[in-house]
């Protein structure tokens, strides 16, 4: 498994680089949206009105941070289970989303949504929170204050750590792995 290093924002030519199974460390801005965020995005794409936040070439990170202790930007970190989101992955894709980072495993639609329009999924180690959020180097909301720690999130991240999941060619590290391991 290689290990790339990622900057955010990203362009499909960055994503087009990943494969199942690379280890990537990422710097830049990325947003933090759970499922009652992206319930609100999904419903403005529906209307055609304008969103919040642009997801060209966005990585959005599935995240409902704890409050932070004074001095830190943000309290524990740790990834949220993504098939939560699985409803509204592929309209996010389509609007420019180029990734996203959770826990756990994914559909078929988003696994077709990410080959289609270029995207990867990533996951975070889950249960250390308060070691990703260490990689958080600003936190801001940014909208949807009104939904506390579901609130969309301009994070900028520094070597923050996941590894490729699922990527543009189809291929899925979960899969793969249990493929690897089957006793026969």
């Amino acid at each position: 498994m290689e290990l790339k290093r990622l900057q955010a924002p990203l362009s499909d030519e960055d994503v087009l680089q990943l494969k199942a199974g690379d280890n990537v460390l990422i710097s830049g801005v990325i947003y933090a949206a759970r499922d009652a965020a992206h319930k609100k995005l999904v419903e403005l794409m529906d209307k055609g009105e304008p969103l919040p936040v642009d997801l060209q070439g966005q990585i959005i990170y599935y995240v409902g941070p704890t409050p932070a202790k004074p001095g830190q930007p943000i309290g524990s970190a740790g990834p949220t289970t993504s098939g939560r989101m699985d409803a509204y992955t592929p309209r996010m894709l389509e609007h420019g989303m180029k990734a996203c980072i959770g826990k756990g495993l994914r559909n078929s639609a988003v696994k077709e949504a990410l080959i289609k329009y270029k995207g990867v999924y990533l996951a975070a180690v889950g249960g250390a929170g308060a070691l990703l959020s260490k990689r958080i180097v600003s936190s801001e909301v940014v909208a949807y204050p009104e939904l506390g720690a579901e609130a969309i999130r301009r994070m900028e991240v520094k070597d923050f750590p996941a590894t490729v999941i699922n990527d543009a060619y189809g291929n899925d590290l979960y899969e793969e792995g249990a493929r690897q391991y089957r006793i026969e």
